[in-house]
């Protein structure tokens, strides 16, 4: 494998930065726990009217400012709601107004009266989701404002765009209020079923997995949950529990080495015939993976196949629809089989060694290289290196 010319980057457990601050070792650890629902029709139903109105919620948002933004070109004095918390009041402002909802009324006289109803299925949702939308749409105006003046690295950050129908990602969050003398709004495993969650304004929806590991942290009082993201992939809905744990036991966690000690170090090379070398810094080798799955190379002739009777239908149909999701169901296959396989070596490489060094390759110049692309895109490296770093910190 090729390596010249990569510079490389060191990932030490205790000294990556998260969130432009160092990670202090006493702080609470934030991990997430992923469940597939089993939703019933009714259900899907609740979810779906749910993620319709996190989208809504943000366009208006964005509506509001774009409008704010326009009339201050002419009046220095208007204010543009830019923050989380002032899109949040906007927007709770503007959906009891006319602009919202109203109706006409008529009498037998012939008088017509209009009637304020404001947005009249507000509801039949939970407060939350309008309000994350709103959050959602500060931290993306914050973001480009930030790539603007140099305050962010990376690429830059484009103005946010109005969310479609058919373009985005069904999705929505919800926040785990506690309140006082009731039990927490998001709960797992409640009565009889333990393989359940249960959601504010859906109610307890069963899951695939297995939800022991989360319910054993609740049951302590290691753990909290603080929020719940649902989205829906290919027609399959899934729950994401964004929880804030104790630290890990110390049996779990490598022994800190003393300051002065420089070794311990292994460097890892990637590659497409053998997927990963790992070895020590005197040479010697450590781990080789060769056997990767190569998802998409697998799974090609079935792909095209797809494609080509999706082509086939006629644009508008409910049997190119139906094409559509099979497509979309064989591309969500392929990326769960590279991703399980992914996590899975990166769980070892984490779990039998504290100081990695990987190479720094330039994927995206080399993806310009059309006789190896798609080997490099199904290998996975840029996804294999942001898992490995998440996860040794």
């Amino acid at each position: 494998m090729e390596t010249a010319g990569n510079t490389v980057s060191e990932i030490v457990p205790g000294e990556l930065s998260v969130g432009g601050g160092m990670l202090p070792d006493e702080m609470s650890r934030h991990t997430t726990f992923k469940f597939c629902l089993d939703p019933t029709v009714e259900q899907r139903e609740v979810l779906a009217r749910h993620a319709g109105a996190s989208r809504f919620a943000f366009n208006q948002c964005l509506r509001m400012v774009k409008t704010a933004l326009t009339a201050r070109k002419t009046d220095s004095t208007v204010d543009v709601p830019w923050t989380g918390f002032d899109l949040i009041n906007a927007f709770n402002a503007w959906k009891r107004t006319e602009a919202a909802g109203r109706v006409f009324t008529a009498d037998n006289e012939g008088s017509v009266d209009v009637v304020v109803t404001g947005l009249a299925w507000r509801g039949e949702v939970c407060q939350e989701v309008f309000e994350e939308a709103a959050v959602d749409l500060g931290k993306g105006l914050q973001a480009w404002s930030d790539s603007r003046c140099d305050k962010r690295k990376g690429a830059r950050v484009g103005f946010p765009r109005f969310k479609k129908k058919t373009g985005v990602m069904p999705s929505f969050r919800l926040r785990n209020r506690h309140r006082k003398g009731k039990p927490p709004a998001i709960r797992v495993g409640e009565g009889d079923r333990p393989r359940s969650v249960t959601l504010p304004g859906t109610g307890r929806i069963a899951v695939f997995d297995d939800t022991r590991r989360l319910r054993c942290l609740l049951a302590k009082d290691r753990a909290r949950i603080l929020f719940a993201t649902i989205t829906s992939r290919a027609g399959r809905w899934c729950v994401s529990l964004t929880v804030e744990a104790a630290d890990l036991h110390p049996a779990h966690q490598h022994p800190r080495r003393p300051d002065d000690d420089a070794g311990g170090w292994i460097g890892i090379d990637r590659g497409l015939s053998v997927f990963l070398v790992a070895a020590r810094a005197d040479g010697a080798e450590v781990a080789r993976i060769a056997d990767a799955p190569k998802a998409l190379a697998a799974r090609l002739n079935r792909q095209r196949r797809l494609s080509k009777s999706l082509s086939r239908k006629q644009k508008g149909s409910h049997n190119r629809r139906d094409a559509a999701a099979k497509l979309a169901r064989h591309h969500h296959h392929v990326a769960n089989v590279r991703r399980h396989f992914l996590h899975q070596v990166t769980n070892e490489l984490v779990k039998t060694h504290d100081r990695i060094v990987i190479e720094n390759l330039n994927v995206a110049g080399m993806l310009r290289n059309h006789h190896l692309a798609r080997a490099i895109s199904d290998a996975g490296w840029t996804e294999f290196a942001r898992i490995l770093e998440y996860k040794q910190v």
